[in-house]
């Protein structure tokens, strides 16, 4: 994909396929809205959209996209939050049940974390990437002497545990997951390997889904 000619073109493909006058998949949308059951924090990543990988339709899934899959702890300090207001929306306005972060390997985020490359930095990305500190503190500890890859992999699933325990910090998160009215997924999709993980809290590992 080169230019955005061949964009406009694939929607022209996508409107023959899509809006047909025999199918009632977006006609049913537009009068009755969206109703979707799951919600994915996913990452920004060009390789890893969440309705691809999960071959879902439009309408399946409420979708929040950010670098590195993160979802920030609950705080309101007058600033913009992006994600939070998203997670908001999907929980209170279309009471979905499930939540599922979806991270990923080679994610830049977390390679960016590990390798010290937003250590210093005063940029957005650095100070967004600061909440997948306690990850990136666990795997420096546990994996000191470990091959890169290893880390990184590593740091990629704790920083997953991270914004799961981040979200039950939003009050409306927490007592739906109380109530077991909401649940919340950590999965891990290994895109060397095209398999997709799951956390067992159990085991306390990532299980192949």
């Amino acid at each position: 994909m080169s230019s955005p000619k061949q964009l406009i073109e694939g929607f022209q493909r996508f409107r023959e396929r899509s809006f047909a006058d025999d199918d009632a998949q977006f006609h049913d949308l537009v009068q009755f809205g969206q109703t979707p059951s799951m919600l994915v924090v996913g990452c920004c990543d060009s390789r890893v959209d969440p309705a691809l990988i999960l071959d879902c339709a439009p309408g399946d899934l409420f979708v929040i996209r950010n670098v590195a899959n993160l979802v920030p702890p609950a705080e309101n300090q007058g600033h913009y939050h992006g994600t939070s207001a998203a997670l908001e929306f999907g929980v209170r306005n279309l009471a979905v049940q499930h939540i599922i972060v979806l991270g990923h390997a080679q994610c830049g985020g977390i390679h960016a974390l590990l390798e010290g490359g937003v250590a210093k930095d005063d940029s957005f990305i650095a100070e967004w990437m600061r909440i997948a500190d306690a990850a990136r503190e666990h795997t420096e500890q546990e994996l000191a002497g470990a091959s890169s890859e290893v880390r990184h992999r590593a740091c990629e699933q704790q920083a997953i545990l991270v914004s799961l325990n981040n979200l039950m910090t939003f009050s409306w998160i927490r007592e739906r997951v109380e109530q077991g009215r909401l649940a919340l997924h950590g999965w891990y999709f290994d895109i060397e390997r095209g398999e997709l993980l799951g956390y067992n809290a159990t085991t306390r590992q990532f299980e192949t889904l």
